[in-house]
């Protein structure tokens, strides 16, 4: 196609590196693009807990009304920050591979898990699954940017660590030089169970806009399709958006897809969890298994927890 390609994203370092990734792809292959940043509600907000702005997609939102008003051609969204419910004649036209899905613990010299700690995290997963290792310890909200999060860790004297994604360090290069330009350490938490999606970019596009939706096609990595497709699945079923303790990770090894999905009290005291391996990967097969996989969730009493999260995040 001869027409430009506009590249919708946020205007974060680590939203533009994602979106500089995609125009480097399609670029690559012959398209012309352009770069059209955006600041998105969750990015101005800084001081009000994601979950209590009780707007699921919000970081998103800003960027689905520019598609849908064809003010861009796409937009390139972290997958795990995407609704399950995308707006009306709205595709998800490509999923890129995979980085390292794991969360990391970003900690000071002095962290000593035994002793009563002080956490910070913006993610209501995170905070949930580290109460259920350690009930002792005081969690904190956390907001802004990767760089923003680790200066407030770095200068906050009375908090000991924070729960950072890897892949967003890692893709700024910020990891690598985490204990020379912050003086601080990291381990991987090899127990948390991520977010639905965490690690995988999206493009999102209209439907209707065939050229753009065939050029960004060629982006698509089916395996890493498969698997968030199935955590998103499930996530769907919980009903769980941005505001419940909800952990889902698939994984395709030897022609069978793994999972395993959560779901915890907002306090960390009960963990739902369940593990299943999918011998199909085709398409229906694959639904029916994450839905299966939730409704053995919530017929183990995910049902009445769900019901208590929403209660209590009125």
């Amino acid at each position: 196609m001869t027409k430009q390609i506009r590249i919708g994203t946020r205007d974060s370092e680590l939203a533009m590196w994602q979106a500089r990734t995609v125009q480097n792809e399609l670029e690559s292959r012959g398209h012309q693009t352009l770069l059209v940043p955006v600041k998105s509600q969750g990015d101005l907000n800084l001081d009000e807990p994601l979950y209590e702005m009780g707007i699921t997609g919000i970081f998103t939102k800003t960027l689905d009304v520019a598609l849908v008003k064809g003010e861009i051609d796409i937009a390139v969204h972290s997958l795990k920050d995407v609704p399950t419910q995308l707006p009306k004649g709205m595709i998800q036209a490509a999923v890129l591979e995979r980085a390292d899905q794991r969360d990391i613990l970003v900690y000071k010299s002095t962290f000593n898990p035994d002793d009563h700690m002080t956490i910070a995290t913006g993610s209501l997963r995170r905070k949930s699954q580290w109460l259920n290792m350690y009930p002792l310890h005081k969690v904190v909200d956390l907001r802004g940017n990767v760089n923003t999060r680790l200066a407030k860790l770095q200068n906050n004297t009375d908090w000991h660590a924070a729960i950072f994604a890897k892949a967003g360090l890692e893709r700024i290069n910020i990891l690598k030089n985490l204990r020379g330009s912050y003086s601080l350490e990291y381990s991987h938490l090899d127990s948390f169970i991520p977010a639905p999606a965490q690690g995988a970019m999206m493009v999102a596009a209209m439907k209707e806009n065939t050229d753009v939706v065939d050029a960004v096609a060629q982006l698509n990595h089916l395996d890493t399709q498969k698997c968030v497709d199935v955590e998103r699945f499930f996530l769907r079923r919980l009903e769980g958006g941005c505001t419940a303790p909800i952990g889902a990770y698939a994984v395709i090894k030897q022609g069978r897809l793994h999972f395993t999905g959560c779901l915890l009290s907002l306090d960390g005291k009960q963990r739902i969890q369940t593990t299943g391996i999918s011998e199909s990967l085709d398409w229906h097969d694959l639904e029916e298994f994450a839905f299966a996989k939730a409704e053995h969730i919530l017929n183990n009493g995910g049902l009445k927890l769900m019901a208590d999260i929403k209660e209590s995040l009125k």
